[in-house]
Protein backbone atom coordinates (compact mmCIF):
# COMPACT_ATOMS: atom_id res chain seq x y z
CA UNK A 1 0.00 0.00 0.00
CA UNK A 2 1.46 3.25 -1.24
CA UNK A 3 1.76 6.40 1.38
CA UNK A 4 -0.38 9.31 0.74
CA UNK A 5 2.57 11.73 0.57
CA UNK A 6 4.22 10.15 -2.44
CA UNK A 7 2.99 9.21 -5.77
CA UNK A 8 3.80 8.26 -8.58
CA UNK A 9 0.15 8.92 -10.32
CA UNK A 10 -3.24 11.24 -9.33
CA UNK A 11 -6.56 11.28 -9.58
CA UNK A 12 -8.57 13.78 -10.99
CA UNK A 13 -11.21 14.36 -8.17
CA UNK A 14 -14.42 16.89 -8.87
CA UNK A 15 -17.01 17.94 -6.29
CA UNK A 16 -20.35 18.62 -7.28
CA UNK A 17 -22.40 20.85 -5.46
CA UNK A 18 -26.14 21.05 -6.77
CA UNK A 19 -29.13 22.17 -5.21
CA UNK A 20 -31.66 19.10 -5.53
CA UNK A 21 -34.88 19.42 -4.44
CA UNK A 22 -37.03 16.53 -1.77
CA UNK A 23 -38.50 14.40 -4.32
CA UNK A 24 -37.92 15.40 -7.02
CA UNK A 25 -36.45 12.36 -8.89
CA UNK A 26 -36.41 13.71 -11.88
CA UNK A 27 -34.45 16.94 -12.02
CA UNK A 28 -32.27 15.39 -9.47
CA UNK A 29 -31.13 12.63 -11.32
CA UNK A 30 -30.95 15.35 -14.66
CA UNK A 31 -28.78 17.49 -12.86
CA UNK A 32 -25.98 14.38 -11.84
CA UNK A 33 -25.89 13.76 -15.19
CA UNK A 34 -25.31 16.92 -16.70
CA UNK A 35 -22.73 17.83 -13.81
CA UNK A 36 -20.82 14.51 -14.06
CA UNK A 37 -20.80 14.65 -17.81
CA UNK A 38 -19.23 18.51 -17.55
CA UNK A 39 -16.84 16.90 -14.97
CA UNK A 40 -15.72 13.95 -17.79
CA UNK A 41 -15.41 16.58 -20.35
CA UNK A 42 -12.50 18.56 -17.57
CA UNK A 43 -11.48 14.96 -17.42
CA UNK A 44 -12.29 14.05 -13.82
CA UNK A 45 -12.07 9.90 -12.76
CA UNK A 46 -14.12 10.74 -10.13
CA UNK A 47 -17.05 13.26 -9.24
CA UNK A 48 -18.10 13.42 -5.91
CA UNK A 49 -22.33 14.74 -4.87
CA UNK A 50 -23.34 15.41 -1.72
CA UNK A 51 -25.68 13.48 0.84
CA UNK A 52 -29.45 11.96 0.13
CA UNK A 53 -28.48 14.18 -3.50
CA UNK A 54 -30.61 11.67 -5.72
CA UNK A 55 -33.73 12.30 -3.61
CA UNK A 56 -33.21 15.72 -1.89
CA UNK A 57 -32.62 16.45 1.78
CA UNK A 58 -33.87 16.07 4.60
CA UNK A 59 -36.84 13.88 3.17
CA UNK A 60 -38.35 13.41 6.24
CA UNK A 61 -41.56 11.08 6.63
CA UNK A 62 -41.17 10.47 3.13
CA UNK A 63 -38.85 7.91 4.28
CA UNK A 64 -42.20 6.00 5.84
CA UNK A 65 -43.41 5.45 2.12
CA UNK A 66 -42.23 1.99 0.27
CA UNK A 67 -43.01 4.02 -2.92
CA UNK A 68 -40.57 6.66 -2.16
CA UNK A 69 -37.75 4.02 -1.32
CA UNK A 70 -38.68 1.86 -4.30
CA UNK A 71 -38.18 5.35 -6.49
CA UNK A 72 -34.82 5.58 -4.95
CA UNK A 73 -33.72 2.64 -5.75
CA UNK A 74 -34.70 2.32 -9.42
CA UNK A 75 -33.18 5.80 -9.98
CA UNK A 76 -29.63 4.49 -8.60
CA UNK A 77 -30.25 1.75 -11.15
CA UNK A 78 -31.44 4.47 -13.58
CA UNK A 79 -28.11 6.45 -12.99
CA UNK A 80 -25.95 3.59 -13.12
CA UNK A 81 -26.32 2.97 -16.53
CA UNK A 82 -26.51 6.33 -17.62
CA UNK A 83 -23.29 6.97 -16.60
CA UNK A 84 -21.64 3.84 -18.16
CA UNK A 85 -20.34 5.13 -20.93
CA UNK A 86 -19.19 8.00 -19.48
CA UNK A 87 -14.76 8.46 -18.06
CA UNK A 88 -15.67 9.48 -14.87
CA UNK A 89 -16.52 7.40 -11.92
CA UNK A 90 -19.71 8.46 -9.11
CA UNK A 91 -20.64 9.28 -5.96
CA UNK A 92 -23.61 9.76 -5.13
CA UNK A 93 -26.04 10.00 -1.68
CA UNK A 94 -29.57 8.28 -1.99
CA UNK A 95 -31.77 6.45 0.92
CA UNK A 96 -32.30 2.46 0.06
CA UNK A 97 -34.69 0.20 1.76
CA UNK A 98 -33.14 -1.13 5.40
CA UNK A 99 -32.60 -5.06 5.73
CA UNK A 100 -35.43 -6.57 6.83
CA UNK A 101 -35.19 -7.36 10.71
CA UNK A 102 -33.55 -4.16 11.46
CA UNK A 103 -36.63 -1.64 12.75
CA UNK A 104 -36.04 0.95 10.34
CA UNK A 105 -37.61 1.23 6.54
CA UNK A 106 -34.37 2.93 4.98
CA UNK A 107 -30.63 3.54 5.03
CA UNK A 108 -28.40 6.46 4.20
CA UNK A 109 -26.43 5.15 1.43
CA UNK A 110 -23.70 6.72 -0.37
CA UNK A 111 -22.85 4.70 -3.89
CA UNK A 112 -20.17 4.52 -5.79
CA UNK A 113 -20.71 3.52 -9.22
CA UNK A 114 -18.40 3.43 -12.61
CA UNK A 115 -18.42 2.02 -15.85
CA UNK A 116 -21.71 1.04 -15.37
CA UNK A 117 -21.13 -1.16 -12.33
CA UNK A 118 -21.70 -0.78 -8.53
CA UNK A 119 -18.31 -0.40 -6.74
CA UNK A 120 -19.57 0.19 -3.48
CA UNK A 121 -23.09 0.69 -1.21
CA UNK A 122 -21.99 2.59 2.35
CA UNK A 123 -24.39 3.20 5.02
CA UNK A 124 -24.19 6.07 7.39
CA UNK A 125 -23.31 4.56 10.75
CA UNK A 126 -23.40 7.86 13.38
CA UNK A 127 -27.45 8.90 12.63
CA UNK A 128 -27.94 12.68 14.18
CA UNK A 129 -31.16 13.03 16.68
CA UNK A 130 -30.30 16.56 17.96
CA UNK A 131 -31.67 19.94 16.59
CA UNK A 132 -33.09 19.88 13.63
CA UNK A 133 -31.84 16.39 12.77
CA UNK A 134 -34.33 13.26 13.27
CA UNK A 135 -31.98 10.62 11.57
CA UNK A 136 -32.29 7.93 14.05
CA UNK A 137 -36.27 8.04 13.71
CA UNK A 138 -36.12 7.01 9.76
CA UNK A 139 -32.51 5.24 9.50
CA UNK A 140 -30.88 2.06 10.13
CA UNK A 141 -27.24 2.70 11.03
CA UNK A 142 -24.30 1.07 9.10
CA UNK A 143 -22.52 -1.87 11.29
CA UNK A 144 -19.68 -1.73 9.50
CA UNK A 145 -17.55 0.23 6.69
CA UNK A 146 -14.64 -0.87 4.32
CA UNK A 147 -12.32 1.39 2.18
CA UNK A 148 -12.50 0.21 -1.70
CA UNK A 149 -9.71 0.61 -3.88
CA UNK A 150 -9.90 2.69 -7.04
CA UNK A 151 -7.52 3.87 -10.30
CA UNK A 152 -4.56 3.80 -7.47
CA UNK A 153 -6.13 4.81 -4.78
CA UNK A 154 -7.62 3.79 -1.22
CA UNK A 155 -10.72 5.77 -0.89
CA UNK A 156 -12.46 5.86 2.73
CA UNK A 157 -16.25 6.79 2.12
CA UNK A 158 -18.14 8.91 5.35
CA UNK A 159 -21.58 10.50 5.19
CA UNK A 160 -22.00 14.07 6.56
CA UNK A 161 -22.10 12.91 10.70
CA UNK A 162 -19.51 10.07 10.41
CA UNK A 163 -16.37 12.85 10.39
CA UNK A 164 -18.35 14.55 13.09
CA UNK A 165 -16.91 12.97 15.74
CA UNK A 166 -13.01 13.52 16.15
CA UNK A 167 -11.91 13.15 19.88
CA UNK A 168 -9.24 15.40 19.16
CA UNK A 169 -11.64 18.22 17.60
CA UNK A 170 -14.52 18.17 19.92
CA UNK A 171 -14.31 18.47 23.52
CA UNK A 172 -17.25 16.65 24.27
CA UNK A 173 -18.30 13.35 22.32
CA UNK A 174 -22.05 12.74 21.14
CA UNK A 175 -20.98 9.29 19.96
CA UNK A 176 -18.68 6.28 21.60
CA UNK A 177 -17.40 5.32 18.02
CA UNK A 178 -15.19 7.30 15.54
CA UNK A 179 -15.95 6.16 11.90
CA UNK A 180 -13.05 7.89 10.29
CA UNK A 181 -10.48 6.46 12.92
CA UNK A 182 -11.89 2.60 12.28
CA UNK A 183 -11.51 3.47 8.91
CA UNK A 184 -8.09 4.76 8.77
CA UNK A 185 -6.99 1.23 10.36
CA UNK A 186 -7.27 0.09 6.54
CA UNK A 187 -4.65 2.21 5.00
CA UNK A 188 -6.40 4.98 2.88
CA UNK A 189 -5.28 7.47 0.60
CA UNK A 190 -8.32 9.89 0.65
CA UNK A 191 -10.78 10.08 2.81
CA UNK A 192 -14.53 11.32 0.94
CA UNK A 193 -17.49 13.03 2.86
CA UNK A 194 -20.58 13.55 1.14
CA UNK A 195 -22.92 16.02 3.31
CA UNK A 196 -25.95 17.53 3.36
CA UNK A 197 -24.75 19.86 6.62
CA UNK A 198 -26.81 22.66 6.78
CA UNK A 199 -25.57 26.63 7.70
CA UNK A 200 -26.09 28.26 10.46
CA UNK A 201 -23.64 30.90 12.21
CA UNK A 202 -20.15 30.16 12.18
CA UNK A 203 -20.64 26.50 11.30
CA UNK A 204 -18.32 27.47 7.45
CA UNK A 205 -15.09 28.28 9.42
CA UNK A 206 -16.12 25.18 12.10
CA UNK A 207 -16.80 23.15 9.26
CA UNK A 208 -12.94 23.61 7.91
CA UNK A 209 -11.89 23.71 11.34
CA UNK A 210 -12.95 20.18 11.91
CA UNK A 211 -11.78 18.37 8.49
CA UNK A 212 -8.73 20.26 9.10
CA UNK A 213 -7.55 18.48 11.73
CA UNK A 214 -8.53 15.11 10.50
CA UNK A 215 -6.56 16.03 7.54
CA UNK A 216 -3.41 16.70 9.71
CA UNK A 217 -3.66 13.50 12.02
CA UNK A 218 -4.41 11.07 9.18
CA UNK A 219 -1.99 12.57 7.12
CA UNK A 220 -4.46 11.91 4.24
CA UNK A 221 -6.31 14.55 1.92
CA UNK A 222 -9.76 15.11 2.41
CA UNK A 223 -12.62 16.23 0.18
CA UNK A 224 -16.25 16.92 1.26
CA UNK A 225 -19.34 17.58 -1.08
CA UNK A 226 -22.05 19.67 0.74
CA UNK A 227 -25.05 20.38 -0.49
CA UNK A 228 -26.50 23.90 -1.34
CA UNK A 229 -29.78 25.54 -1.58
CA UNK A 230 -32.63 25.92 0.90
CA UNK A 231 -35.81 23.36 1.91
CA UNK A 232 -38.33 24.37 4.27
CA UNK A 233 -36.05 26.20 7.11
CA UNK A 234 -33.05 24.90 6.11
CA UNK A 235 -30.71 26.57 4.33
CA UNK A 236 -27.62 24.56 2.63
CA UNK A 237 -24.37 26.62 2.38
CA UNK A 238 -22.00 24.37 0.02
CA UNK A 239 -18.88 25.70 0.69
CA UNK A 240 -17.43 22.32 -0.49
CA UNK A 241 -13.47 21.65 -0.66
CA UNK A 242 -10.35 19.86 -0.84
CA UNK A 243 -7.80 19.35 1.97
CA UNK A 244 -3.88 18.24 1.38
CA UNK A 245 -2.93 16.53 4.24
CA UNK A 246 -1.26 19.90 5.82
CA UNK A 247 -4.66 20.99 6.32
CA UNK A 248 -4.19 23.45 3.14
CA UNK A 249 -6.77 24.18 0.46
CA UNK A 250 -6.83 22.61 -2.96
CA UNK A 251 -9.61 23.34 -3.88
CA UNK A 252 -12.75 25.59 -2.70
CA UNK A 253 -16.19 25.69 -4.04
CA UNK A 254 -18.27 29.02 -3.52
CA UNK A 255 -20.96 29.01 -0.60
CA UNK A 256 -24.75 29.66 -1.48
CA UNK A 257 -24.71 28.31 -5.25
CA UNK A 258 -24.00 25.28 -7.10
CA UNK A 259 -20.28 24.52 -7.96
CA UNK A 260 -18.06 22.18 -9.40
CA UNK A 261 -14.40 22.04 -8.56
CA UNK A 262 -11.59 19.86 -9.26
CA UNK A 263 -8.07 18.64 -7.07
CA UNK A 264 -5.72 16.16 -7.73
CA UNK A 265 -5.40 13.23 -5.15
CA UNK A 266 -1.60 13.47 -5.09
CA UNK A 267 -1.45 17.23 -4.30
CA UNK A 268 0.54 17.16 -1.12
CA UNK A 269 0.11 20.67 -0.01
CA UNK A 270 -2.31 23.08 -1.21
CA UNK A 271 -2.25 27.51 -2.09
CA UNK A 272 -4.82 28.39 0.51
CA UNK A 273 -3.99 28.39 4.49
CA UNK A 274 -7.22 28.23 6.90
CA UNK A 275 -7.50 31.71 8.37
CA UNK A 276 -9.73 32.66 11.09
CA UNK A 277 -9.94 36.58 9.55
CA UNK A 278 -11.35 35.36 6.84
CA UNK A 279 -13.87 34.01 8.24
CA UNK A 280 -15.21 36.16 10.61
CA UNK A 281 -15.03 39.51 8.24
CA UNK A 282 -17.38 37.32 6.00
CA UNK A 283 -20.04 36.17 8.60
CA UNK A 284 -22.72 39.15 7.83
CA UNK A 285 -22.19 38.53 4.46
CA UNK A 286 -23.18 34.58 4.52
CA UNK A 287 -26.28 35.16 6.76
CA UNK A 288 -27.69 37.85 4.64
CA UNK A 289 -26.72 35.25 1.29
CA UNK A 290 -27.94 32.87 3.10
CA UNK A 291 -31.21 34.12 3.59
CA UNK A 292 -32.10 35.13 -0.48
CA UNK A 293 -30.94 31.83 -0.99
CA UNK A 294 -33.18 30.49 1.74
CA UNK A 295 -35.84 32.56 0.50
CA UNK A 296 -35.35 32.04 -2.91
CA UNK A 297 -35.70 28.18 -2.63
CA UNK A 298 -38.42 28.32 -0.45
CA UNK A 299 -40.98 30.11 -2.67
CA UNK A 300 -39.63 28.90 -6.47
CA UNK A 301 -39.65 25.38 -4.89
CA UNK A 302 -43.04 25.86 -3.59
CA UNK A 303 -44.38 26.45 -6.81
CA UNK A 304 -44.27 30.21 -6.98
CA UNK A 305 -42.77 33.39 -8.56
CA UNK A 306 -44.19 36.25 -6.63
CA UNK A 307 -44.07 38.02 -2.83
CA UNK A 308 -45.99 40.43 -0.90
CA UNK A 309 -44.54 42.01 2.03
CA UNK A 310 -46.08 44.35 4.50
CA UNK A 311 -43.91 47.70 4.23
CA UNK A 312 -44.23 49.80 7.54
CA UNK A 313 -41.76 52.20 7.10
CA UNK A 314 -39.48 50.35 9.77
CA UNK A 315 -36.11 48.06 9.53
CA UNK A 316 -37.51 44.78 9.89
CA UNK A 317 -39.78 44.74 6.78
CA UNK A 318 -37.12 46.97 5.13
CA UNK A 319 -34.24 44.60 5.70
CA UNK A 320 -37.08 41.72 4.03
CA UNK A 321 -37.77 43.37 1.00
CA UNK A 322 -34.13 43.84 0.10
CA UNK A 323 -33.95 40.18 1.04
CA UNK A 324 -36.38 39.44 -1.61
CA UNK A 325 -35.48 41.62 -4.64
CA UNK A 326 -32.06 40.26 -4.30
CA UNK A 327 -33.61 36.67 -4.11
CA UNK A 328 -36.54 36.97 -6.84
CA UNK A 329 -36.18 40.06 -8.49
CA UNK A 330 -37.91 43.24 -8.04
CA UNK A 331 -40.36 42.62 -10.71
CA UNK A 332 -42.13 39.85 -8.48
CA UNK A 333 -41.96 42.01 -5.66
CA UNK A 334 -44.93 44.01 -4.38
CA UNK A 335 -45.01 46.01 -1.16
CA UNK A 336 -48.30 47.26 0.72
CA UNK A 337 -48.33 49.98 3.17
CA UNK A 338 -51.74 49.55 4.94
CA UNK A 339 -51.96 52.83 7.43
CA UNK A 340 -53.67 53.38 10.42
CA UNK A 341 -54.18 56.55 12.41
CA UNK A 342 -51.38 56.22 14.47
CA UNK A 343 -49.12 55.62 11.26
CA UNK A 344 -46.53 58.39 10.93
CA UNK A 345 -46.33 59.98 7.71
CA UNK A 346 -42.75 59.49 7.71
CA UNK A 347 -42.97 55.33 7.88
CA UNK A 348 -45.47 56.03 4.70
CA UNK A 349 -42.92 58.42 2.96
CA UNK A 350 -40.18 55.84 4.05
CA UNK A 351 -41.76 53.21 3.06
CA UNK A 352 -42.19 55.10 -0.63
CA UNK A 353 -38.55 55.62 -1.12
CA UNK A 354 -37.64 52.48 0.21
CA UNK A 355 -39.83 50.51 -2.71
CA UNK A 356 -38.36 52.92 -5.43
CA UNK A 357 -34.87 52.40 -4.39
CA UNK A 358 -35.56 48.89 -4.72
CA UNK A 359 -37.61 49.35 -7.89
CA UNK A 360 -40.85 47.28 -6.48
CA UNK A 361 -44.10 48.14 -6.93
CA UNK A 362 -45.94 49.63 -3.42
CA UNK A 363 -49.36 50.03 -2.77
CA UNK A 364 -51.10 51.61 0.06
CA UNK A 365 -54.65 50.10 1.57
CA UNK A 366 -55.32 52.39 4.92
CA UNK A 367 -57.41 50.32 7.58
CA UNK A 368 -58.56 53.78 9.83
CA UNK A 369 -61.71 53.10 7.89
CA UNK A 370 -62.58 49.02 8.23
CA UNK A 371 -60.91 49.59 11.86
CA UNK A 372 -63.73 51.96 13.42
CA UNK A 373 -65.90 49.84 11.63
CA UNK A 374 -64.97 46.96 13.55
CA UNK A 375 -65.09 49.25 16.49
CA UNK A 376 -68.49 49.55 16.14
CA UNK A 377 -69.00 45.97 15.41
CA UNK A 378 -67.54 45.25 18.71
CA UNK A 379 -68.34 47.90 20.40
CA UNK A 380 -71.90 46.16 22.57
CA UNK A 381 -69.35 43.29 23.66
CA UNK A 382 -66.95 46.12 25.13
CA UNK A 383 -69.45 47.73 26.90
CA UNK A 384 -67.37 48.73 29.97
CA UNK A 385 -63.94 47.81 28.88
CA UNK A 386 -61.18 50.04 28.45
CA UNK A 387 -59.09 50.08 25.18
CA UNK A 388 -55.87 47.76 25.63
CA UNK A 389 -54.00 45.09 23.59
CA UNK A 390 -57.12 43.99 21.83
CA UNK A 391 -57.06 47.10 20.10
CA UNK A 392 -53.82 47.04 19.01
CA UNK A 393 -53.91 43.93 18.05
CA UNK A 394 -57.43 44.38 16.05
CA UNK A 395 -54.70 46.68 13.85
CA UNK A 396 -52.34 44.09 12.72
CA UNK A 397 -55.23 41.39 12.02
CA UNK A 398 -57.00 43.67 9.84
CA UNK A 399 -53.98 44.03 7.96
CA UNK A 400 -53.36 40.44 7.85
CA UNK A 401 -57.15 39.57 6.28
CA UNK A 402 -56.10 42.41 3.42
CA UNK A 403 -52.48 40.78 2.60
CA UNK A 404 -53.62 37.47 2.60
CA UNK A 405 -56.32 38.60 0.39
CA UNK A 406 -53.93 40.31 -2.29
CA UNK A 407 -52.35 36.56 -1.78
CA UNK A 408 -54.97 34.72 -2.71
CA UNK A 409 -55.92 37.13 -5.72
CA UNK A 410 -52.45 37.67 -7.06
CA UNK A 411 -51.27 33.97 -6.12
CA UNK A 412 -48.30 35.80 -4.31
CA UNK A 413 -46.40 34.03 -1.10
CA UNK A 414 -46.49 36.33 2.16
CA UNK A 415 -42.98 36.83 3.54
CA UNK A 416 -43.66 38.07 7.36
CA UNK A 417 -41.06 40.54 8.69
CA UNK A 418 -40.76 39.69 12.22
CA UNK A 419 -37.31 39.00 14.07
CA UNK A 420 -36.04 36.56 16.58
CA UNK A 421 -36.58 39.49 19.34
CA UNK A 422 -40.21 39.87 18.53
CA UNK A 423 -40.83 36.01 18.20
CA UNK A 424 -39.06 35.39 21.64
CA UNK A 425 -41.03 37.38 23.83
CA UNK A 426 -44.27 37.59 22.14
CA UNK A 427 -43.83 40.79 20.69
CA UNK A 428 -45.97 39.95 17.78
CA UNK A 429 -49.36 39.23 17.33
CA UNK A 430 -51.04 35.60 16.35
CA UNK A 431 -53.09 35.99 13.15
CA UNK A 432 -51.62 39.50 12.43
CA UNK A 433 -48.42 40.37 11.69
CA UNK A 434 -47.51 36.32 11.96
CA UNK A 435 -49.61 35.70 9.16
CA UNK A 436 -47.72 34.13 6.05
CA UNK A 437 -45.63 31.76 4.18
CA UNK A 438 -41.96 32.43 5.09
CA UNK A 439 -40.64 34.35 8.34
CA UNK A 440 -37.14 35.51 6.24
CA UNK A 441 -35.58 37.23 9.51
CA UNK A 442 -37.15 35.43 12.36
CA UNK A 443 -33.78 33.85 13.73
CA UNK A 444 -32.32 36.99 13.53
CA UNK A 445 -32.18 39.10 16.61
CA UNK A 446 -32.97 43.45 16.17
CA UNK A 447 -29.06 44.19 17.22
CA UNK A 448 -28.01 41.35 13.99
CA UNK A 449 -31.45 43.17 11.95
CA UNK A 450 -29.72 46.52 11.90
CA UNK A 451 -26.03 44.93 11.27
CA UNK A 452 -27.30 43.19 7.86
CA UNK A 453 -29.11 46.38 7.07
CA UNK A 454 -25.59 48.71 7.57
CA UNK A 455 -24.43 45.61 5.23
CA UNK A 456 -26.93 46.43 2.49
CA UNK A 457 -26.43 50.02 2.47
CA UNK A 458 -22.13 48.97 2.25
CA UNK A 459 -22.11 50.58 -1.22
CA UNK A 460 -25.46 52.91 -0.80
CA UNK A 461 -28.56 53.92 0.60
CA UNK A 462 -30.22 51.88 0.09
CA UNK A 463 -32.42 51.64 3.38
CA UNK A 464 -33.12 55.01 3.93
CA UNK A 465 -30.98 56.06 7.07
CA UNK A 466 -34.04 57.64 8.16
CA UNK A 467 -35.41 53.75 8.60
CA UNK A 468 -32.17 53.05 10.34
CA UNK A 469 -32.22 55.54 12.97
CA UNK A 470 -35.53 55.84 13.89
CA UNK A 471 -37.01 54.47 17.28
CA UNK A 472 -38.61 50.98 16.59
CA UNK A 473 -42.34 51.50 17.06
CA UNK A 474 -45.73 48.51 16.10
CA UNK A 475 -47.48 52.42 15.74
CA UNK A 476 -50.26 51.12 17.26
CA UNK A 477 -51.29 53.84 19.69
CA UNK A 478 -50.63 57.01 19.86
CA UNK A 479 -46.26 58.10 20.41
CA UNK A 480 -45.60 53.92 20.98
CA UNK A 481 -42.44 52.89 20.99
CA UNK A 482 -40.60 49.25 21.50
CA UNK A 483 -39.33 50.31 24.87
CA UNK A 484 -42.67 50.91 26.62
CA UNK A 485 -42.60 46.83 27.03
CA UNK A 486 -39.58 45.72 26.35
CA UNK A 487 -35.66 46.27 27.82
CA UNK A 488 -33.68 48.50 25.41
CA UNK A 489 -32.28 45.64 22.44
CA UNK A 490 -29.37 45.80 23.27
CA UNK A 491 -29.86 44.45 26.56
CA UNK A 492 -32.87 42.44 25.60
CA UNK A 493 -30.93 40.30 22.74
CA UNK A 494 -27.67 39.12 24.78
CA UNK A 495 -30.41 37.88 27.43
CA UNK A 496 -32.04 36.18 24.47
CA UNK A 497 -28.88 34.58 23.05
CA UNK A 498 -28.09 33.60 26.55
CA UNK A 499 -31.75 31.78 27.41
CA UNK A 500 -32.73 30.64 24.27
CA UNK A 501 -29.68 29.40 22.22
CA UNK A 502 -27.16 28.33 24.84
CA UNK A 503 -29.98 27.41 27.71
CA UNK A 504 -28.27 29.76 30.43
CA UNK A 505 -30.00 29.92 33.42
CA UNK A 506 -30.94 33.24 34.83
CA UNK A 507 -27.96 33.34 37.30
CA UNK A 508 -25.86 32.61 34.60
CA UNK A 509 -27.28 35.49 32.80
CA UNK A 510 -27.08 38.10 35.38
CA UNK A 511 -23.64 37.43 36.64
CA UNK A 512 -22.38 37.60 32.88
CA UNK A 513 -23.50 40.37 32.07
CA UNK A 514 -24.28 42.39 34.81
CA UNK A 515 -28.16 43.06 33.87
CA UNK A 516 -30.97 43.11 37.20
CA UNK A 517 -31.88 39.89 37.71
CA UNK A 518 -35.20 41.51 37.19
CA UNK A 519 -35.09 42.66 33.53
CA UNK A 520 -33.56 38.40 33.19
CA UNK A 521 -36.25 37.86 34.79
CA UNK A 522 -39.32 39.31 32.53
CA UNK A 523 -37.74 38.42 29.68
CA UNK A 524 -37.51 35.25 31.09
CA UNK A 525 -41.35 34.48 32.44
CA UNK A 526 -42.09 36.18 28.52
CA UNK A 527 -40.15 33.24 26.35
CA UNK A 528 -41.42 30.80 28.59
CA UNK A 529 -44.95 31.96 27.73
CA UNK A 530 -45.20 32.86 24.12
CA UNK A 531 -44.39 29.08 23.47
CA UNK A 532 -48.02 28.93 21.57
CA UNK A 533 -47.44 31.79 19.41
CA UNK A 534 -44.23 30.31 18.20
CA UNK A 535 -45.62 27.17 17.50
CA UNK A 536 -48.39 28.65 14.98
CA UNK A 537 -45.85 31.10 12.93
CA UNK A 538 -44.43 30.54 9.61
CA UNK A 539 -41.49 28.27 8.80
CA UNK A 540 -38.04 30.51 9.88
CA UNK A 541 -34.92 29.96 8.14
CA UNK A 542 -32.40 28.91 10.30
CA UNK A 543 -28.99 30.87 10.71
CA UNK A 544 -28.14 30.20 14.48
CA UNK A 545 -27.07 27.06 16.11
CA UNK A 546 -30.98 27.03 18.32
CA UNK A 547 -33.67 28.49 15.98
CA UNK A 548 -36.89 28.58 16.79
CA UNK A 549 -38.77 25.74 14.82
CA UNK A 550 -38.03 21.91 14.48
CA UNK A 551 -34.88 22.52 16.37
CA UNK A 552 -36.40 23.69 19.51
CA UNK A 553 -38.90 21.46 21.14
CA UNK A 554 -40.90 22.72 23.75
CA UNK A 555 -44.48 22.07 25.32
CA UNK A 556 -47.03 24.47 25.40
CA UNK A 557 -48.79 23.38 28.27
CA UNK A 558 -46.20 23.51 30.93
CA UNK A 559 -45.30 24.92 34.21
CA UNK A 560 -41.48 26.19 34.29
CA UNK A 561 -39.70 26.13 37.13
CA UNK A 562 -35.79 25.87 36.70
Amino acid sequence: MHSPLHYTDFVKIALAQINPTVGDFTGNLAKILKVSQRSADFGARLTVFSELCVCGYPPADFLDKPAFLARCASSIDELRQATASLSTGVLVGVALPAQAGSGKHAVNAAVLMDKGQILLEQHKMLLPFYDVFDEQRYFAPATCQRAIDFEGERLAVTICEDAWNDKNFWPQRLYPIDPVEDLMKQKPTILLNISASPFWHGKIATRRRMLATIAVRHKVPVFISNQVGGNDSLVFDGSSFALAPDGSVLAQAASFTEDLVFAESQQVTGQTPLTNADETEQETQAAYNALVLGTRDYVHKTGFRKVLIALSGGIDSALVAAIAVDALGAENVTAIGMPSQYSSGGSVDDSRILATRLGIRFETLPIADIYHQFEATLAPMFTGRAPDITEENLQSRIRAVLIMAMSNKYSALVLTTGNKSEMAVGYCTLYGDMVGALAVIGDLVKTRVYALSRWVNRVGEVIPEAILTKPPSAELRPDQKDTDSLPPYDVLDPILEAYVERYETTAQIVATYGFPSSTVEQVVRLVERTEYKRQQAAPILKLTPKSFGNGRRFPIAARVQV
